[in-house]
């Protein structure tokens, strides 16, 4: 059993947690991510480490209230237990040599991309940060993107904060200002890593995109998280969850990433309607 020694909520959706597990700590690195279990009869998520305390033996995970297995954990109070908590898996981000990388981040996305901005920023890596929301009240990890970042933007479909607009903007505005990153780190919704290729390719310049969000079972048994890669196929979570964005066929990917749609949503209903009686009883 793991103990959750930290519970904080972000925002409405948006749930971040210190879990205590040494040996995980000791070990983690930005880009991984760990297998968690609820209570004993739950389902296996994969959740990527989005910080880690390696003298307190704490690892953070942040998390979006979007299933049943989400909706449980995020029931659970600092103090109380979770079933089980292996990890780290997945391989490491490689950020070795890197002089001057800007980090893309969308919502609950940036949860993966802040651990990769602190650790360039620790290693003395200039770091442009660009994050986008759909509004004021989605957005989460300011203050740490700003600590971590020579420079920040903040973006929101609205303008509520920051900027109006998508990511890709500031991100083509800095290329053709003549900022010569090494590398480009994307972390977000599919459709917006698709898009943050678009903008760099023409400029031949690395991205790196995370294919975390399509992954299911964080083993490669599933076959849930296969995707194309320069022609091959490939699994997210046991040969990444890291790929060059420009060889990712990210439309194949987004389709099958759709296809669980369904069912998921009959499992985060079923929870929630489970949690609401749970509550009437108690009232």
């Amino acid at each position: 059993m793991y103990r959750i020694v930290n519970k904080k909520e972000l925002n409405p959706t948006v749930t971040l947690m210190d879990i205590e597990a040494p040996l995980v700590a000791r070990a983690a690195q930005p880009g991984q991510f760990i297998i968690l279990r609820v209570d004993e009869n739950g389902e296996r998520i994969p959740l990527t480490v989005a910080g880690y305390d390696r003298e307190a033996g704490t690892v953070r995970i942040i998390f979006q209230l979007v299933g049943a297995t989400t909706v449980k954990l995020g029931a659970k109070e600092a103090g109380e237990y979770i079933q089980d908590f292996a990890g780290p898996l997945g391989r490491p981000t490689d950020l070795c040599g890197l002089k001057k990388v800007c980090v893309v981040g969308g919502g609950v996305g940036c949860a993966i991309a802040l651990p990769i901005a602190q650790k360039l920023h620790e290693t003395g890596c200039e770091v442009h940060s660009v994050v986008g929301f759909r509004n004021r009240d989605l957005v989460i990890l300011e203050d740490e993107f700003r600590a971590a970042s020579t420079k920040f933007t903040l973006m929101t479909d609205d303008g509520s904060a920051g900027r109006q607009g998508v990511v890709t903007v500031p991100l083509k505005e800095a290329i053709e200002a003549g900022e010569g990153y090494d590398e480009v780190i994307a972390i977000g919704p599919l459709v917006m890593m698709k898009f943050v290729v678009a903008t760099t390719k023409p400029y031949n310049i690395k991205t790196v995109v995370s294919m975390n969000p399509i992954m299911i079972d964080g083993t490669g048994m599933c076959g849930g998280c296969r995707l194309t890669v320069g022609g091959k196929t490939r699994f997210a979570c046991v040969d990444g969850p890291d790929f060059d964005g420009f060889e990712v066929d990210f439309d194949e990917a987004m389709e099958r990433g759709g296809a669980y749609r369904n069912f998921e949503r009959h499992a985060y209903e079923q929870t929630c309607n489970l949690f609401a009686k749970g509550d009437s009883a108690n009232g």
